[in-house]
């Protein structure tokens, strides 16, 4: 059996991490390309300016449009080249760290999130999509960040809500792996490089990444709650710490080494319900992970203490919490058709799935949530 584990060259993570930048930078040549939103390079400049005066480096402003498409990554790829660049900076959330990887397409990459949202800083996969803002395609490179450098302190004094939502992002992480394990699907790690093109032998998780995975479920039981009081106080503690790991690192390595299963595909199909746009990513995975374990029938006592665990920091349990407020019979079998395209890694489930079932799964997530919420459980 062939199996892959992946993951960045380096992982560096504390207070004020980011004066640091330059000694990075260094180890690559003289200059780097910034791919930043200007509010998160304003957030940051007194920092950024520190660094690149200690390491003497230079840092390059991209201009970032702010979406990352084929042609934003082109006309990057000739700002790099014009100013012989010697590494690619991803600073901000997921569209500059995304452009940033195609930009760089496995080489010299360093990565710096101002929030702690998702996993995705740490993977070797990224999002592309039109200039209008529409899904394109996804992109695997050779290999994931040379370098994630997270600076707590700047991440403590985001709103907590980007937090929270990270701990969603992450919730699902052990119950896909452990569910990807189970069936013997493979994982994104032996995914092929490049914009769908060439190709490498696909892979099983390791043990690992579910162990990897496991430990990131028990530091959001352990210190979820304790973080997001930190974070409402913009303080960095030892929960903090705990957690932002768990959000980024524990999770990153997790979702790409262990897989994907139910929960994010469940994400997916709820995307076409227009009153959850407006709800983060990992806030609409923890509705996911509840319906991905009534989907499997999961013991009743872990599916409870999710439930708690997502009313205790404040995420998702029932569709009215994204947003969904009633959904008719129609809506509910579009998302769960769509849940189950082909190309979805809800078939990673050690199960044979249908449509049928993933709505009824959904609708009975939404009815326990609910109850559970509201104190009838």
């Amino acid at each position: 059996m062939r199996k892959a584990f992946i993951c960045p060259s380096k992982y560096v993570q504390g207070e004020d991490e980011l004066l640091n930048l330059g000694y990075f930078v260094k180890t690559f040549g003289n200059s780097a390309l910034l791919i930043a939103h200007p509010d998160d390079v304003n957030r940051v400049k007194a920092k950024l300016d520190a660094t690149a005066k200690k390491y003497d480096v230079t840092f390059i402003a991209s201009n970032f449009h702010g979406e990352c498409s084929r042609q934003e990554v082109a006309r990057l790829q000739d700002v790099a080249k014009a100013n012989k660049c010697a590494c690619t900076i991803g600073l901000g959330g997921g569209k500059a760290i995304d452009t940033a990887k195609c930009v760089a397409e496995g080489e010299a990459l360093i990565i710096v999130p101002t929030i702690a949202a998702t996993d995705a800083p740490t993977s070797h996969s990224a999002v592309l999509y039109t200039p209008e803002g529409a899904f394109d395609d996804y992109a695997y490179y050779k290999a994931n960040p040379s370098v994630v450098l997270i600076d707590t302190t700047i991440i403590a004094k985001a709103p907590t809500r980007f937090l929270v939502s990270g701990m969603g992002d992450a919730l699902s992480t052990y119950f896909e792996a452990r569910a990807t394990h189970n069936s013997y699907s493979n994982v994104n790690a032996g995914l092929p490089c490049g914009f769908r093109e060439g190709y490498t032998p696909p892979a099983k998780g390791t043990n690992t990444a579910l162990a990897l995975a496991k430990l990131c479920y028990e530091t959001l039981l352990s210190d979820g709650a304790k973080a997001k009081a930190a974070c409402d106080n913009n303080m960095v503690t030892q929960a903090l710490e705990n957690i932002i790991e768990a959000n980024i690192l524990l999770s990153g390595l997790g979702f790409e080494s262990g897989g994907l299963a139910g929960a994010h595909a469940i994400h997916n199909g709820l995307t076409l319900l227009e009153g959850t746009h407006k709800y983060f990513h990992g806030e609409k995975v923890a509705f996911g992970t509840i319906a991905q374990l009534v989907l499997e029938n999961a013991p009743e006592e872990e599916l409870y203490e999710v439930l708690e665990f997502c009313l205790t920091v404040g995420l998702p349990v029932c569709l009215a919490d994204i947003g969904v407020d009633s959904i008719s019979d129609e809506e509910l079998m579009a998302v769960a058709q769509k849940s189950c395209l082909a190309e979805e890694s809800i078939h990673a489930m050690p199960f044979a799935i249908t449509a049928e079932a993933v709505a009824a799964a959904i609708k009975t997530a939404d009815t326990i949530g609910a109850d559970y919420k509201g104190g009838i459980c």
